[in-house]
């Protein structure tokens, strides 16, 4: 037991709550996607080995499950320490973003960037409890330099939205070139 404290000492490696969970979860993953190698990526006959397509990834997916592996024997071998399952929330409610900006992607071809991109800036905001008037105004006008500057500045091409079908010629034509 005292060299495995030394060695904890030595390399900094302390154990974190939720760790044998997420050494779990890599090690699964990793061990599917190595599974999945020969129906994924092909074997060309007459090629060399390093030119494989299946060569580089079998090699880092092997590379992948045998340092997860690792882990988790790392983690089993290390004494348990309580909040797991806290510290596993606080990952599936991290989400959340995700869950917010796939509503997001998926408004923009029917709000337009402009719109979509000012309505989830000020109900971000509103999420993370800010509730002062100057600072919702803030995120919005935020939202809208972020637009300008893309769609002018950057001219990065971006769709226009289902919605500014509905507005009159010249406007809709202002709102399909600058925003």
């Amino acid at each position: 037991m005292s060299r495995v404290k030394t060695l904890q000492h030595l390399f900094k490696r302390y154990r974190r709550p939720g760790d044998i969970v997420f050494a779990w979860f890599a090690f699964l993953v990793s061990v599917f996607l190595l599974s999945q190698i020969m129906d994924q990526t092909a074997w060309k006959a007459g090629n060399k080995l390093f030119a494989q397509p299946r060569f580089w990834p079998a090699v880092s997916l092997g590379g992948m499950a045998f340092f997860a592996g690792l882990h988790l024997l790392g983690s089993a071998c290390s004494e348990r320490i309580h909040g797991r399952w806290k510290e596993v929330w606080l990952w599936i409610c991290a989400l959340e973003y995700a869950v917010w900006f796939i509503a997001y992607a998926s408004a923009v071809p029917y709000a337009g960037y402009l719109l979509s991109t000012i309505v989830f800036a000020v109900a971000l905001t509103l999420r993370a409890g800010y509730r002062s008037p100057r600072i919702v105004l803030s995120a919005a006008l935020a939202a809208v330099v972020i637009v300008v500057l893309f769609k002018t500045l950057l001219q990065v091409n971006l769709p226009s939205g289902l919605i500014y079908e509905h507005l009159p010629g010249g406007v809709r034509q202002i709102m399909l070139t600058y925003f």
